[in-house]
């Protein structure tokens, strides 16, 4: 933190001097948002740096734990603000989210490890508060999914799952194996933030919106009524789907937050291509082809490849312990950042 504080100060210098200068008044405001943001920052350390030498005064004094615990929350809590403000703006900041998980490589092998994937996501959504509403799924005869998109909706939800992006990796014996051999499948996961109508226009024009008869639970009723959604794109040929409500308005309405979603992704990585390889270093940037993680069953081993974390304890990851692996990535991805920035040389 010390070198943040360096650097925070050494900034805030120099933009008190860029505001001493004859600027434009549309430079002149971007300045003074920087200065606020700055001195924030620099209030924070401040701040920061007494709750150290607080907690150093009672570390002093016999049975003071409790206090010491309190003081350790503060301390946790202002870090993580001033890593916050400090950061680039992240379009997953603040957003709920979509998650679309696909059966890759591996047949019906694969459809069972989406299916497995989506429980491990939906328990960890479980654990973190959050509410989960499954928009569209494909299941496979075997019961697992050969696509599935779920919207999640909660505090920092955006945040925490962008890691999940690329694709996931499962060696196993398959349970249409009857050799005993282990097998090696994947499935795709995509994370998309929600984009509201200000965010991504969409033409009327541009989009073909079709229904049909619904299929899954609602017995009688999804049989005689078409209620399902399907939104044609046509400038892009996206093609999103959604069946999960009983009224035909409530499905287009949940289509369209997908349609908006996909199409910012693609404006998103066109403008990646566009740019250097900075972003495309970063661990969230989450290409569909990269192998981001591997759930090996012989040997009760998660290994994610990222910062080549490796934990045997599968199970509980399945079961949606993903905070074993999530902090790291965020912690990692911080630093990263930090480092391009400027801000520190190593923590």
């Amino acid at each position: 933190m010390e070198s943040i504080r360096s650097w925070v100060k050494k900034t805030l210098e120099e933009i008190e001097k860029k505001m001493m200068e004859n600027l434009e008044l549309k430079e002149m405001i971007k300045i003074s948002a920087e200065f606020t943001k700055f001195k924030e920052i620099d209030e924070l350390i401040d701040e920061y740096f007494n709750l150290l030498d607080e907690r150093e005064l009672w570390e002093q004094e016999p049975g003071s734990e409790d206090e010491i615990t309190k003081l350790d929350s503060k301390i946790e809590k202002i870090s993580n603000e001033i890593i916050a403000l400090l950061l680039p703006d992240d379009e997953f900041r603040d957003r709920n989210v979509f998650l679309e998980i696909r059966a890759g490589t591996g047949g019906e092998e694969a459809a069972l490890f989406a299916g497995d994937l989506l429980r491990m996501y939906l328990r960890y959504s479980e654990r973190m508060g959050w509410s989960t509403e499954i928009i569209d799924e494909s299941k496979s005869d075997l019961g697992g999914y050969k696509e599935v998109v779920v919207r999640i909706k909660g505090k920092n939800s955006g945040t925490y799952m962008k890691y999940e992006r690329g694709v996931h990796r499962v060696q196993r014996i398959p349970v249409t194996e009857s050799g005993g051999r282990i097998h090696t499948s994947t499935a795709t996961v995509a994370v998309l933030p929600e984009m509201k109508d200000v965010d991504v226009y969409i033409d009327p024009k541009d989009i073909r919106i079709d229904t049909y008869r619904a299929s899954g639970a609602g017995g009688q009723y999804v049989n005689k009524t078409e209620s399902a959604i399907r939104i044609t794109h046509i400038p892009t040929g996206i093609v999103v789907t959604c069946q999960s409500e009983r009224s035909q308005h409530q499905n287009k309405e949940k289509a369209m937050m997908v349609l908006r979603a996909k199409l910012y992704e693609l404006a998103r990585k066109e403008q990646d291509e566009k740019l250097s390889s900075q972003r495309k270093n970063q661990i969230g940037s989450g290409e569909r082809s990269e192998k981001i993680r591997t759930y090996n069953f012989p040997q009760n081993r998660v290994t994610d490849h990222r910062i080549n974390l490796t934990i045997y304890n599968l199970q509980a990851v399945l079961d949606g312990d993903l905070d074993l692996i999530i902090p790291k990535l965020m912690q990692y991805d911080i630093e990263e950042q930090l480092r391009e920035l400027g801000v520190i040389q190593s923590i």
